[in-house]
């Protein structure tokens, strides 16, 4: 059996039993009558959950706590908001505003990966023709190039060279390809950081996660904010959102300064070259006017949209880039098979 840190629930799972948790718990069934009626319907390790916090529910345990056995379901961000809003009594609003924040990340990661989609979906397209093409045809073109002792150009002969290879050492190719595959994943798993901010530095991706950093990092701000968690021990929480590690030193800072009784926003303009101006501002204006979790959901809207933006203007630029590397290597490759025929027709054509 799993040990409860190891068990995962797909977005979706998750999704429907904080929804139905809050139907039900506004229905004025008791916590423990919906997560018994819960668990009868459920299975693998959804049910695996739901055992696990009705016995807890049972013992007199909070929801909260059997929450943190499962580190792979509930990050900390939402353990601590459905532990505050226990102690204050809101568990019902609260449940429905953790709701909406993962319905609203999941549109969002939804829409991240749909504008990667399409060049995912070309790019295979494009290697799947390519091997055909290598595969299939080149084969008989070659036969015949020998029949006829054509004296091949040398885009020609490397051509002949790639398909052989394919046809006639399939076996160690796939070997190699698939020893190739798992010595990288395994340098992966053991390097999985370095590679991540290998992949992130690089100059349009890095401001994509950046600025993905920020919006996540808005939006739960003003969640643990809205639950009444102080705002150290909110910065402290959100850093665990973030991917690049210079965002997530400059909170660190940040939560330093505001733990030396300075405001936020003061942390925010020293680092400057990360937090854009716009969200600077707007979080002043939040500590003064004492609506700062406002501000930050406000800031979080406003960074999703750039990130869709800049993804729908990548995703456009990509397409027709795409189309055109993929038409000149194509075309490439049947130029460099029919013009050795020209230029053997040229060979016996009338001088």
């Amino acid at each position: 059996m799993k040990t409860l840190d190891k068990v995962r629930i797909s977005n979706n799972d998750k999704l429907n039993f904080l929804s139905s948790l809050v139907t039900m718990l506004n229905a004025g069934l008791s916590v423990l009558e919906i997560v018994g009626s819960l668990a009868e319907e459920s299975q693998g390790n959804l049910k695996i959950f739901l055992d696990e916090l009705y016995e807890d529910i049972s013992q007199g345990h909070t929801i909260s706590s059997t929450m943190s056995k499962f580190p792979r379901i509930f990050d900390k961000i939402t353990v601590n908001v459905i532990r505050s809003a226990e102690e204050s009594g809101t568990l019902e609003s609260t449940i429905r505003e953790v709701e909406l924040s993962l319905e609203k990340s999941i549109k969002f990661n939804d829409k991240i990966k749909s504008a990667m989609l399409y060049p995912m979906v070309v790019t295979i397209v494009f290697f799947v023709i390519v091997i055909g093409i290598l595969v299939f045809v080149i084969p008989k073109v070659t036969s015949v190039f020998i029949t006829l002792n054509i004296d091949l150009p040398l885009p020609t002969k490397i051509l002949l060279f790639i398909s052989n290879i394919l046809t006639q050492h399939t076996l160690i190719l796939l070997a190699s390809l698939l020893v190739l595959g798992a010595g990288t994943f395994l340098i992966y798993l053991k390097k999985r950081t370095w590679f991540i901010n290998r992949l992130i530095s690089l100059p349009f991706i890095s401001k994509i996660v950046a600025d993905i950093d920020l919006a996540r990092f808005s939006h739960n701000l003003s969640l643990l904010l809205d639950a009444g968690i102080p705002i150290i021990t909110s910065l402290d929480l959100t850093r665990e959102v973030i991917i690049r590690e210079d965002i997530r030193l400059a909170i660190e800072d940040t939560k330093e300064m505001v733990s030396s009784g300075k405001r936020m926003s003061e942390g925010f303009k020293k680092a400057k070259k990360l937090f854009p101006k716009l969200m600077v501002l707007i979080a002043d204006a939040g500590e003064h006017s004492g609506s700062l979790s406002t501000s930050m959901e406000y800031i979080s809207k406003h960074l999703e949209y750039q990130v869709e933006k800049r993804l729908f203007s990548a995703a456009t630029l990509i397409e027709p880039v795409m189309l055109v590397i993929i038409g000149l290597v194509v075309g490439g490759m049947m130029l460099s098979i029919i013009s050795p025929i020209y230029s053997l027709i040229g060979q016996i054509g009338p001088h």
